[in-house]
């Protein structure tokens, strides 16, 4: 059966930055990343006993949100403005859709600074890395009582894990975006390779990539830019050694092995001169610009990129493999994703709670249908939802080679995206930054943030970091 995987600009959860915010735009942290560790407060101060309309009323949940209704009415903005019509067709309590563009989501951190003075929206869009920020300042609403005990066994293992608290559901996740490595078959063609000389260890993705790289063309490219969407780039580096910054006991666990050498490899790349120090278009995780231009030969992005070079550029030839990994690592990717959240100190938010079970939680046939759209039509995800991808399956919608590469290959090395609280964060962004762009040997940076990291967890009160 012919695919529904879109000619449109589908990227997914990575709309040009001219249309709607993209993942990587809304969790990069930029010219803020210092700001990191001061939000958690401020959601604090008013997560308990605050009066908030919540931007919305008892009659009327708003929905902040970066897709819809966009300008130019694409095909993401028009799942969304689909959603809302949908439910207000059938309820007395209305939804009204809010779209934040990037300058004032992003650059003015609009949903932060609503949350911290105690009028956020009624629901909005979260992703795992900025989830302890918001449960910990006590505003994502208890969603488990609105979901049915079918609809929680359909989604797939671990993909709520990073939503729950003592087993209790805070938000739904709405997809599934895992992470590889996309090249060139020009570019390898160009060098005497072919696809049976994709680099499979951390030394011959160097080695490739030194081969590759010319005075016009840079070998691999890996997140320069600091914040949420970096780190979660260079997690399955530091899991494939089996490092972590946080211990299961809870205790600091940064300053390891496994930690220095995946930040070593990352300041390697730049400092080899193999990787750029900045990128085209919107970064990191924008295909077109960069691999598809010539601009790099190997680029780190997730399974967006599939839909955004089939719409922007149709007749370029790629690859994929899995990540590299170290001697003696096993393969590791990392399975990122947005969710619908409710605010727990809203105009009602018991009825935002039941608008996100219907959105995404039911096992209603209309429920299904509306997250196979959002997977893999009007974006290429991989569901998190058994039915979803059956009916997905049913539509052809694997059938296309990349996307079975990402379902076969790379979803079954993948690791939730975890959940870590805002100083935690940005301490891993600061040694990663050191490292690879101011030359600061892997063994300091990682000893600097460790500290960080410990001094914080000795006194960290809140939910489970996992």
């Amino acid at each position: 059966m012919k695919s529904e995987l879109p000619d449109v600009d589908p990227s997914p959860g990575r709309p040009p930055a001219s249309r709607s915010l993209d993942r990587r735009r809304f969790l990069q942290i930029g010219a803020g990343v210092a700001a990191l560790g001061a939000a958690a407060p401020l959601l604090s101060s008013c997560g308990v006993g605050a009066a908030s309309s919540g931007g919305g009323s008892a009659k009327e949940l708003s929905f902040w949100n970066f897709y819809g209704p966009a300008p130019d009415s694409n095909p993401q903005s028009q799942w969304f403005v689909k959603l809302a019509e949908d439910w207000n067709k059938t309820h007395d309590v209305k939804v009204k859709l809010r779209y934040i563009p990037n300058a004032d989501y992003i650059s003015g951190n609009t949903l932060q600074t609503a949350f911290a003075s105690g009028s956020g929206p009624d629901i909005f869009l979260l992703s795992p890395g900025d989830f302890l920020r918001y449960y910990n300042g006590g505003v994502l609403q208890d969603l488990t009582g609105k979901i049915g005990a079918d609809a929680v066994a359909d989604f797939l293992p671990g993909t709520l894990d990073t939503r729950k608290v003592d087993n209790k559901i805070f938000a739904v996740p709405m997809e599934s975006e895992p992470l590889a490595m996309y090249y060139s078959k020009a570019a390898f063609k160009e060098i005497g390779l072919t696809d049976a000389d994709v680099p499979k260890t951390w030394d011959e993705l160097l080695s490739v990539a030194k081969k590759l790289t010319t005075s016009k063309r840079f070998g691999v490219s890996f997140e320069t830019t600091p914040g949420f969407y970096q780190n979660f780039t260079w997690y399955p580096f530091m899991w494939q050694g089996n490092g972590a910054p946080v211990g299961p006991d809870g205790k600091g666990a940064f300053d390891s092995q496994p930690v220095k050498n995946a930040l070593k490899l990352w300041g390697d790349s730049i400092g080899s001169g193999v990787a750029p120090k900045k990128f085209l278009g919107t970064g990191g995780g924008d295909a077109p610009a960069n691999l598809g231009s010539g601009y790099v030969a190997m680029q780190q992005t997730g399974i967006w990129s599939i839909a955004d070079l089939k719409q922007k550029t149709p007749d370029f030839e790629y690859g994929l493999f899995p990540l590299p990994v170290p001697a003696g690592g096993k393969p590791t990717s990392v399975m990122g994703g947005w969710a619908f959240c409710a605010n727990a100190k809203g105009g009602n938010p018991s009825a935002a709670a039941e608008f996100i079970a219907w959105a995404l939680a039911s096992t209603d046939a209309d429920s299904v249908e509306r997250g196979r759209t959002w997977n893999t039509v009007v974006k290429t995800n991989i569901p998190v939802r058994k039915s979803v991808t059956t009916a997905a399956d049913a539509k052809g919608a694997f059938a296309d080679p990349n996307m079975k590469f990402f379902v076969d290959k790379v979803a079954p090395t993948g690791r939730g995206e975890p959940r870590y609280p805002p100083e935690v964060i940005k301490a891993i962004s600061d040694a990663i930054q050191a490292t690879q762009l101011g030359g600061q040997s892997a063994a300091s940076a990682a000893g600097t943030a460790a500290a960080t990291i410990n001094t914080y967890l000795s006194s960290y009160n809140g939910a489970p970091i996992l």
